[in-house]
């Protein structure tokens, strides 16, 4: 790419330089009718990551900017499965030419999911190719915050043009003439009121393997069913009303009411200035992220060890797992002898008492929320049989799963038990 840049490649290389290694992202050149100059994207995922930007729509957008004489602000540019460019117009030769940033993500990517939204694209893809190689491209691309990247646009803009604009000179996205209105309202309103309570209470618990549930949620509901003829300000409602319900789960779980409020209202307020239905999901996605991740912060024990709490995380990450005393010791580089010790000094639980109140916890929600059954819960929660997830949860909560579930519908308190 160096050869198609002239003022302010130096600008350019240094500003790469400096960013943290976790925080770089590739840059691409194209001229404004879409015509590709050059990246600095290596040569094992530049065919992959190009095609990506194609199938998912993203070029399109891209080249639409790139040749509206208008826009020269930068251009956050999302797509479907949480991806994102940043496009900045370069005005400092003969023919302007587009830099695109990335693609990056707000959070760390699902494989479950972005394999479910790619399925929705077969139609321009050549066979499982395509898949296999952006799997493989998927953990070295990298995680940055919204603000951030933000800021890495605005940054790239300023250098490459010599000028001095802030964040709120950012153009979110282009107008999405793709986002369809909901369909007719027959969606299960109980299920749907389920999967809600259940997103709401990770937020109060800050429980940070919350991927399961969210994405459970979104699949039940698309949002808030306003119809009219603005399709986009029936996303931006959507995502409004899910931030202030996620603002007050957050306060109710801990959360100072200035922290949270102020959150709120930034994502609010980008969310607003969204003209795009891919980077509107990828704020709702990070938002919600953001709110659980602050909430986990407060619920760390000030008196348990960083290893200790390490493990702890990693529990709740991997309940679906096997887990054992000697994977824990590893992960903080202990004896496992020692590791057990410790663990049960700071906690008060065995390793093994604390999984399975861990798993047990996780499907009283999954019991609350959904319509899995007895066996399915089992085999998700790593329970060797289904008689052996019956005889622990009994042991816990003194109900079997059947009629937990069934004495939770029941309550028209909604008193949790």
């Amino acid at each position: 790419m160096a050869s198609v840049i002239t003022k302010g490649e130096q600008n350019l290389s240094l500003l790469t330089s400096l960013l943290p290694a976790n925080e770089r992202f590739y840059m691409w050149c194209y001229d404004q009718e879409g015509k590709f100059l050059g990246t600095s994207c290596p040569e094992e995922y530049r065919q992959t990551l190009d095609r990506a930007l194609h199938i998912l729509g993203a070029f399109e957008k891209m080249q639409a900017y790139g040749s509206d004489p208008k826009r020269t602000m930068p251009v956050i540019i999302g797509s479907a499965i949480d991806m994102q460019w940043a496009a900045v117009m370069d005005q400092g030769r003969t023919g302007s030419v587009v830099l695109l940033l990335g693609p990056v993500f707000y959070v760390s990517p699902d494989r479950n999911r972005i394999l479910g939204a790619l399925s929705s694209f077969s139609d321009r893809m050549d066979g499982r190719g395509f898949i296999r190689g952006f799997m493989q491209a998927l953990p070295d691309l990298p995680v940055l915050s919204y603000a951030i990247f933000s800021r890495y646009a605005i940054m790239v803009h300023n250098t490459v043009n010599e000028q001095q604009l802030s964040i709120t000179d950012l153009d979110r996205g282009l107008t999405d003439k793709d986002v369809q209105a909901s369909p007719a309202d027959v969606r299960d309103r109980s299920q749907i009121y389920r999967a809600e309570k259940a997103m709401l209470q990770m937020v109060r618990e800050g429980n940070i393997n919350y991927q399961g549930v969210f994405q459970n949620s979104a699949a039940l509901s698309p949002g808030v069913p306003v119809h009219g003829k603005d399709p986009l300000r029936q996303a931006r409602t959507s995502v409004i009303v899910f931030t202030s319900l996620v603002c007050r789960a957050a306060m109710e779980g801990g959360l100072s009411p200035e922290v949270a409020y102020s959150l709120g209202d930034s994502y609010i307020q980008a969310c607003e200035d969204c003209r795009d239905s891919g980077e509107l999901s990828a704020l709702a996605h990070a938002m919600y992220h953001d709110f659980i991740h602050k909430v986990h912060q407060l619920h760390v024990s000030p008196g348990m060890s960083h290893a200790i709490q390490k493990c702890c995380d990693y529990i709740e990450m991997n309940l679906g797992a096997r887990i054992r005393a000697s994977d824990l010791a590893a992960l903080v580089g202990y004896t496992e002898y020692y590791l057990t010790v410790k663990f049960k000094k700071e906690t008060g639980m065995s390793v093994s008492s604390y999984v399975r109140a861990a798993r047990v916890e996780r499907a009283k929600l999954m019991l609350r929320s959904g319509d899995l059954s007895v066996k399915e819960i089992a085999e998700a929660l790593a329970f060797n049989t289904p008689g052996y997830f019956i005889q622990n949860f009994r042991e816990v909560t003194g109900l079997t799963p059947a009629e937990y579930r069934k004495k939770v519908r029941e309550d028209k308190t909604d008193t949790q038990l």
